[in-house]
């Protein structure tokens, strides 16, 4: 087996070819995957704001919600 060498700058684009090549193959998952994503960020911020905010009683949101 021989060894490739790559200089950094050949390497970043090979890996950006890859990386695009995945994305153009795979859109549909990687935009899955990235809405998960974005889901969990905004739940886990949402889970820290609520950790500083007032409670609030249960009858009062679903009085809020109707």
């Amino acid at each position: 087996m021989s060894e490739i060498t790559l200089n950094p700058d050949q390497l970043k684009e090979v890996l950006k070819g890859a990386i695009i090549e995945l994305l153009s193959e795979r859109r549909e998952e990687f935009s899955e995957l990235l809405a998960e994503v974005i889901e969990d960020i905004a739940l886990e911020r949402a889970i820290v704001e609520g950790e500083t905010t007032e409670f609030v009683s249960r009858e009062a949101i679903f009085k809020i919600l109707e």
